[in-house]
């Protein structure tokens, strides 16, 4: 399973890019924008990635998500038999929780459920579509060098870093993407700018086509597998602890 540092540090750095004044603010280096911009339309481009509506993965084993990328609204399943139900639109962060079924109407204790929802949320949907963020406000990009991937390939390897913004800002990424492919195979995470040596170098593999782009669940040891893509859903699943089903009644997958 995966460690809480690793989760923590997807969290942070997702919390960076998401609540700073100074996001708007990044750069690219003229190699890293173009070898970016390629794994962008490699992975089937930002048109058609804006153009998906529903999106389910499995975090690890751990939660299951569902996410509307049209409204903002967010499913989570989560506990021992994912058998509570969080419900919550990320722009308003207002929803409802039930808890193994039961609908929890404490409103400070849903307030803490919600905030740690779209934290989770956050963290999770990084883990999935990262690739698709290379060209977020604040991201700063620049090329590294050529290295051979955990298998051998040769890749090209683009450090990612951010600007002196949110409680984390001298976290550093290095992304590896495969020259042939040119989808990115791994990455790496490094506490600070100076560090050395990565806290970890992980596999960002199995990619798989969902409608026109592609996504990979394979994180080494981890997964967010199963992922399902889709652009219609069955009433009341984004709004209600009602089971998650496909707009043909069909049972969404949670698990391999």
């Amino acid at each position: 399973m995966i460690t809480k540092s690793l989760t923590f540090y997807f969290t942070l750095l997702l919390s960076l890019l998401c609540f700073s004044s100074h996001a708007n603010e990044y750069a690219h280096d003229q190699k890293s924008a173009k070898i970016a911009n390629q794994t962008l339309v490699a992975m089937g481009g930002r048109d058609n990635y804006d153009q998906l509506r529903f999106v389910s993965w499995n975090f690890f084993g751990k939660r299951f998500h569902i996410w509307d990328k049209h409204t903002g609204d967010i499913r989570i399943e989560f506990g021992e038999n994912l058998d509570d139900v969080l419900v919550m639109n990320i722009h308003t962060k207002q929803g409802q929780w039930w808890q193994q079924g039961q609908l929890v109407s404490d409103l400070a204790e849903l307030r803490k459920k919600l905030n740690w929802g779209y934290r989770v949320w956050i963290n999770d949907s990084y883990w999935l579509v990262m690739p698709f963020k290379l060209h977020d406000p604040g991201v700063n990009l620049t090329y590294a060098r050529e290295d051979k991937s955990l298998t051998g390939q040769p890749v090209d390897v683009l450090t990612m870093t951010f600007n002196d913004v949110g409680v984390t800002p001298d976290n550093k990424y290095e992304l590896f993407i495969d020259k042939q492919t040119q989808l990115i195979s791994e990455f790496a995470f490094y506490k600070t700018v100076e560090t050395e040596k990565p806290r970890f170098r992980m596999p960002w593999a199995n990619y798989k086509a969902y409608g026109e782009v592609l996504l990979a669940d394979n994180r080494g040891k981890n997964s967010v597998a199963p992922v399902n893509v889709y652009q219609k859903l069955g009433a009341g699943v984004m709004s209600s602890n009602t089971p998650a089903v496909d707009a043909q009644g069909q049972p969404i997958p949670k698990t391999k």
